[in-house]
């Protein structure tokens, strides 16, 4: 038996599951949907979810979805997911967002490929594409909504998180057939547990998965105006 605490906070809400892998069920689960005020919001919500499965030493493993998504919500999940494993001495495990959107259309077993995308703002999505059969065909990337259809072939492909509506319109005016079919908001926190009970801790660690830098850069020290002597 293996009992796994899952965090998202990387999109528009804050969630947390405890799930057994022996009973093939959550022990409790809670999400928030928002879209700031994560870091107040986590611990209170981490606490109220991990006291009523029983406590932080009745879990094995932690997971965390590491992106893509916000640069600040990834970053507050992460830290305490790790701040947690630290403290209950148990490995913790990244998740993509993109897989975790993806992962209840492939368990559905429908013909075609399947394609999770987020809205990066500006005209482009992060987005990924996998085969019926859950196989990687295109690797998470970032790009505009017609550069991501030109990877699509010819369909039928079935969609969820929030860059799939408008990449649907992208696909239908290129005459491919394409359905949203899944989650257009963040992912199913129990696929983000299900996922991080098969993922190998060596080789899915807690680090950001960034596909582009953040919109707001610091200033460069060399532009800033020096005050005269």
């Amino acid at each position: 038996m293996t009992r796994i605490l899952a965090i998202d906070t990387a999109l528009d809400a804050v969630s947390a599951c405890v799930y057994d892998d022996s009973a093939d069920d959550l022990f409790v689960s809670e999400t928030i949907v928002m879209q700031r005020g994560q870091a107040e919001a986590l611990m209170p919500l981490l606490d109220r979810v991990v006291s009523e499965a029983g406590g932080f030493d009745t879990l094995d493993r932690i997971a965390v979805t590491v992106g893509p998504g916000s640069f600040t919500g990834l970053r507050v999940g992460i830290a305490a997911a790790r701040a947690i494993g630290i403290a209950c001495r148990v490995p913790v495990v990244g998740v993509s967002t993109l897989a975790a959107l993806a992962a209840p259309l492939i368990l559905a077993g429908e013909p075609g490929l399947v394609v999770p995308a987020i809205d990066a703002k500006h005209g482009s999505i992060y987005f990924a594409v996998f085969g019926p059969d859950g196989r990687a065909l295109v690797a998470p990337r970032v790009a505009t909504v017609r550069e991501a259809v030109r990877l699509l072939g010819t369909g039928p492909i079935r969609m969820a998180g929030s860059g799939a509506p408008m990449l649907a319109i992208e696909a239908w005016s290129a005459r491919l057939t394409a359905e949203v079919v899944g989650e257009t908001g963040a992912p199913d926190i129990g696929y983000v547990a299900r996922l991080g009970l098969l993922a190998d801790p060596h080789g899915a660690p807690p680090r950001p998965l960034y596909l582009k830098p953040p919109d707001a850069k610091p200033q460069d020290q060399s532009q800033i105006p020096l005050a005269p002597a």
